[in-house]
């Protein structure tokens, strides 16, 4: 009996140990209560059931989403490391900044998970209630009138210089380090407007004056488009998963995959329904060819703005 126990012992210990599926990491690249952050951990745990292993969500937040982008850009491209961004760091950024660490190259897309419109908001309490009078207060400020934005070359800072230019009225830009914070500075009086994602717009109560979309939103029926207000601007801030380019194919087909999975999971469909955020799924193939098209298209907005780093 020693002498079977023995060699059965033998056999497990010889036999090779059972791999353990790697963690898999999403860098959000701007601070935890923003809409990308909520996003990634609606996306987390049903990526993770669909890869069968472990996923967390790391932020990484500072330079208008760069520090994330290049903390993945310097990664092994192993499928291990993703980057959910927003198009500021991955559309804007390459053509805004000289000195920008990392190249649209050095990803690989993964694929597009949302595409919501942009709205312009207001604090509650500050008295506006419509663009009218949004444009009435920046006038009479002459200059001094505020508007926040997640960060210098983010599509929100982009977005509402698009909209002071076409209404003729100046605004002085104050970045901050991300959504939440934009919003924090909103409610306390310390900015005059903001525009951002939905989900910026239903965390903090406030109150929205306009949308920057073709026509009115099912989310918001009640909010004009700036169109109607005599303004032609229209942006919306679309978000993906990237990878470190050199990724494996399988592996980013796996990604794929599971990022489809996880976009028609009831937990995310009510959760991105919660944040006001339509989900669109564009797989590698089309989100490249995407990408490609928002890269060349900011790079003539912001030519055509004359909109610098330093405004």
């Amino acid at each position: 009996m020693r002498a079977f126990v023995a060699a059965a012992l033998m056999l497990v210990l010889t036999l090779p140990a059972r791999a353990q599926a790697p963690v898999t990491t999403i860098v959000v690249n701007f601070v935890a209560g923003g809409p990308s952050d909520l996003m990634a951990r609606l996306l987390a745990p049903e990526i993770s059931a669909a890869l069968g292993g472990p996923v967390v969500v790391k932020n990484s937040a500072g330079a208008s989403g760069t520090i994330g982008a290049a903390e993945v850009a310097r990664s092994r491209p192993d499928g291990t490391t993703l980057l959910l961004s927003s198009a500021g760091a991955m559309a804007i950024q390459p053509h805004f900044r000289t000195d920008l660490p990392y190249r649209p190259s050095d990803f690989a897309p993964v694929c597009q998970v949302a595409d919501t419109p942009v709205v312009v908001m207001v604090a509650p309490g500050s008295g506006m209630r419509s663009v009218a009078d949004l444009l009435s207060r920046a006038r009479e400020a002459r200059g001094a009138f505020t508007f926040a934005s997640p960060g210098s070359g983010s599509l929100p800072h982009v977005a509402t210089a698009a909209l002071a230019r076409a209404a003729g009225v100046e605004m002085t830009h104050v970045p901050y380090r991300g959504s939440a914070e934009a919003a924090t500075a909103l409610l306390r009086g310390e900015v005059g407007v903001h525009a951002d994602q939905p989900g910026t717009l239903r965390a903090n109560g406030l109150r929205a004056l306009a949308v920057m979309a073709e026509g009115r939103t099912p989310e918001f029926p009640e909010v004009p488009t700036l169109r109607e207000q005599g303004l032609d601007v229209v942006y919306s801030i679309w978000s993906g998963l990237f990878a470190r380019a050199g990724t494996p194919f399988t592996s980013l087909d796996r990604l794929e995959a599971a990022c489809e999975r996880a976009l028609r999971s009831p937990a995310v469909l009510e959760g991105f329904q919660r944040l006001a955020t339509p989900i669109v799924f564009r797989n590698q193939r089309d989100f490249a060819g995407f990408w490609q098209n928002e890269l060349a298209k900011f790079h003539g907005v912001l030519q055509a703005a004359g909109i610098r780093a330093a405004d």
